[in-house]
């Protein structure tokens, strides 16, 4: 019998990661402070999981001076957004199993 169930990501199912992609889905780049206030995390959490996101390849990650301060910019990239498509239609299943069922006859 086959499975029924996708795997979700592991990437994207982690709480604060999920909140930086869906964010970034929604409005393609955004500042570091901006994350960081629309997500409630800690800076050094949120460097971890922006890392994290980074080496997936799903954002990219660029660092430059605004007025002589330190900016840095994140932006989803087309495999961050195909990812995240993916985690929500499999989610979807979950949420939804008769319809997973009936795609798998």
């Amino acid at each position: 019998m086959d499975k029924i169930f996708k795997d979700l990501d592991p990437i994207l199912h982690a709480q604060l990661r999920l909140a930086l992609i869906s964010t970034l889905t929604a409005i393609k780049e955004a500042e570091f402070s901006l994350l960081k206030e629309k997500t409630g995390a800690s800076p050094g959490n949120l460097s971890v999981q922006i890392n994290k996101l980074k080496e997936a390849g799903y954002i990219d990650v660029s660092k430059q001076f605004k007025n002589n301060y330190p900016q840095t910019i994140c932006k989803i990239t087309p495999k961050g957004i195909g990812a995240f498509h993916d985690y929500v239609k499999t989610l979807n299943e979950y949420v939804n199993p008769d319809k997973a069922l009936l795609l798998k006859e």
